[in-house]
């Protein structure tokens, strides 16, 4: 049976524990990232929905790079949305960045009505090279 092993980027490392759970898990070769999101270094939202996604997509970059991982090598992509129809162009536009080109991970998005102060989060599955 593989053993499960946590990764965590640099820094932040006191936020995680304070609540329990890990940036991400190893098992085998697959990463499976905890949902990340536009976060200040002390754990606040960041002001603005764009600044949000952009600092969601890094917290996740320095996770999959702690992981020796890249945006090449996710696999499978949830977000979840507070609210979808107002926020998808914004998303689209800053995930078209860090997913240029094809092949692309699947992708599901989920409306919802709360994330603890923020707009948006991105959890991802990935394959460690």
């Amino acid at each position: 049976m593989t053993k499960r092993e946590a990764i965590f980027p640099e820094g932040r490392h006191a936020l995680f524990k304070k609540h329990g759970y890990s940036a991400a898990v190893r098992s085998g070769d697959l990463l499976f990232v905890s949902g990340q999101v536009g976060s200040s270094d002390d754990g606040s939202p960041e002001p603005g929905f764009e600044a949000q996604v952009r600092l969601a997509f890094s917290r996740l970059q320095a996770t999959l790079k702690a992981a020796g991982c890249t945006f090449d090598d996710i696999i499978d992509v949830s977000t979840f949305h507070t609210d979808p129809n107002a926020q998808l162009d914004t998303i689209l536009a800053v995930k078209s960045e860090f997913f240029p080109e094809e092949p692309y991970p699947t992708w599901t998005a989920v409306g919802v009505t709360w994330l603890a102060g923020f707009d948006f989060e991105i959890k991802v599955i990935a394959r460690i090279p």
